[in-house]
């Protein structure tokens, strides 16, 4: 009678709706070899059906029913996202045409008239199965292609990320590298130039010295002593004497420190350079701590507990990244005044450093998204979302790992763990 095996669709779960138990009991007998079978003997009761967990792969729905007539139950079912794809076969003694037109204009896949072969049921219901799996799998497929090309999409945004990211550190070593030569050439000769004031100011003082030795012995004579005397007086050559040397002091280490700053921005940048090289991670910090103190100075206090850690093998410029990412979003989590604690120290085979932060911290459902591209919490225009993701990938490429604690309203630390031996390249 037909080619189908008992076997063949023993998954499949077919929805009998009926009024007439005859037609259920006949249909339902021969179907059960072949489907799982559910029924129903009116429109309500196989809405119910439908809206349980067991939901049936295909309805056989009669048209005429008291009550909700099929055409009722087929708009119900084609109103809902989760059933309006379930194919509908009706089997009906209704022989119009235009019957037959309206129920495959709300969505019928097909249309059989009472009475029916089974065997032709049979084979109607396997096309409409087959059908409807094939439907299935191409949705399936396109739901995998479009997540596909989303993640693509955001690997590839990522991956850019990365490259200007790089480009703009080697940039900023480049940038650091000019300025400095341009910033050394000037201050070389101002502090050289201020070496040679403070001589020339000593001999004047010599001199100055032996004009007032002879006013005090009367060496000089009365008139002009006593101009001289007065002289001394009006220009205050005591205090002269005593803030000079001070104001060159003050200069000198003003120098010191403009030298100090490019210094630190040629640490924080170390450009040109992706070979591993022996570092001290304090060093590191302080120069970044120097580069980004204008964004924290004025709300956030900055206290160091370092400890003891050896070098290790790294690059430099790109654990400085790190080190300024974690910490300006340190101060960005204080809203008014706040402390930002930086602490290192070792333990077995690697050394942590934790920057954390007495501020608003950060949500429990947020935490396991940090690390992810593009995911912030801040509003739009103030971050990219990249900046975790980046360290993260950094501190990987080292053979570390970044741990992240935090509690809403007491503040959070992140801490960065890197091997003391020498990572091996990735």
């Amino acid at each position: 009678m037909d080619s189908v095996t008992p076997d063949e669709h023993h998954r499949s779960t077919i929805l009998l709706v009926d009024d007439e138990p005859i037609n259920l009991s006949v249909f339902g007998e021969f179907l059960t070899r072949y489907y799982q079978v559910l029924v129903a003997t009116g429109g309500e009761s196989a809405l119910k059906l439908v809206n349980s967990p067991a939901k049936p792969d295909l309805i056989l729905l009669d048209v005429m029913m008291p009550g909700m007539d099929g055409y009722q139950v087929l708009a119900e079912l084609k109103a809902r996202a989760d059933t309006r794809d379930i194919p509908v076969i009706f089997v009906t003694a209704l022989t119009s045409d235009l019957e037959e037109e309206r129920g495959l204009a709300l969505g019928a896949v097909d249309y059989i008239y009472k009475p029916c072969h089974l065997s032709i049921l049979l084979a109607r219901i396997r096309t409409q199965l087959e059908l409807k799996k094939a439907r299935d799998w191409l949705r399936n497929q396109n739901a995998t292609l479009e997540a596909e090309v989303e993640r693509r999409h955001k690997e590839n945004q990522w991956v850019h990320m990365q490259l200007l990211q790089s480009e703009k550190l080697a940039a900023i070593g480049q940038l650091a590298a000019g300025i400095a030569h341009e910033i050394n050439n000037p201050v070389g000769f101002v502090n050289s130039n201020l070496n040679t004031l403070s001589s020339y100011l000593a001999d004047l003082f010599c001199i100055l010295d032996a004009y007032s030795g002879a006013l005090a012995a009367g060496a000089i004579a009365e008139p002009p002593r006593n101009e001289l005397q007065t002289l001394l007086e009006k220009k205050q050559m005591a205090y002269l004497r005593e803030d000079i040397p001070q104001l060159i002091a003050e200069s000198r280490e003003g120098l010191a420190r403009v030298r100090a700053i490019v210094q630190d921005l040629k640490d924080f940048a170390h450009a040109g350079t992706d070979t591993l090289e022996l570092s001290d991670l304090h060093k590191g910090l302080d120069s970044t701590l120097n580069i980004i103190c204008n964004e924290l100075k004025y709300h956030c206090k900055i206290v160091k507990e370092y400890g003891e850690i050896p070098q290790i093998y790294c690059l430099p410029s790109q654990l400085n990244q790190v080190f300024m990412n974690l910490l300006i979003n340190a101060g960005q989590a204080i809203e008014t005044q706040g402390v930002i604690t930086v602490r290192t120290g070792c333990r077995e085979n690697e050394i942590w450093v934790e920057i954390g932060d007495n501020g608003k911290g950060i949500a429990p459902e947020h935490i396991s998204r940090l690390f992810e591209p593009f995911f912030t919490t801040k509003p739009v225009g103030k971050g990219t979302g990249l900046g975790l993701s980046i360290s993260r990938n950094i501190v990987a490429k080292h053979g570390g790992r970044i741990e992240v604690e935090s509690e809403p309203g007491q503040g959070s630390r992140f801490r960065v763990c890197l091997p003391i031996a020498r990572p091996q390249p990735v």
